[in-house]
């Protein structure tokens, strides 16, 4: 298993939008995934999960604006962002190993992207 590789992120006003995209490898079509993200001065926390089968579930914070997906076959699973406020600015990470119902990562993690949120 190699890390995975996150891209998409950027500066964004308020209620703008982005799309993060995670290229993994490994066993990849059969593990849940998950994006978490770090926020200045907090610890790292998930915010998306799905799993090989495409269930999700999502942060209380971000219910109703995010949207986590994948494509098996691309490897890749995607974080689609709307309506973001400056409370989403973080670094942005995916693991492509993670446990569903407790959301523990114990894949490896990437360089991770910088979300930021402002005017």
């Amino acid at each position: 298993q190699v890390q995975p590789v996150e891209s998409g992120g950027g500066l964004v006003q308020p209620g703008g939008s982005l799309r993060l995209s995670c290229v993994a490898s490994g066993s990849f079509s059969i593990s849940a995934m998950g994006w978490y993200r770090r926020a200045p001065g907090k610890q790292r926390e998930l915010v998306a999960a799905i799993t090989s089968s495409g269930s999700t579930k999502y942060a209380d914070s971000v219910k109703g604006r995010f949207t986590i997906s994948r494509d098996n076959a691309k490897n890749t699973v995607y974080l689609q962002m709307n309506s973001l406020k400056p409370e989403d600015t973080a670094v942005y990470y995916c693991n492509g190993k993670i446990d569903f119902a407790s959301g523990y990562a114990f894949g490896y993690w990437g360089q991770g992207t910088q979300v930021t949120v402002s005017s």
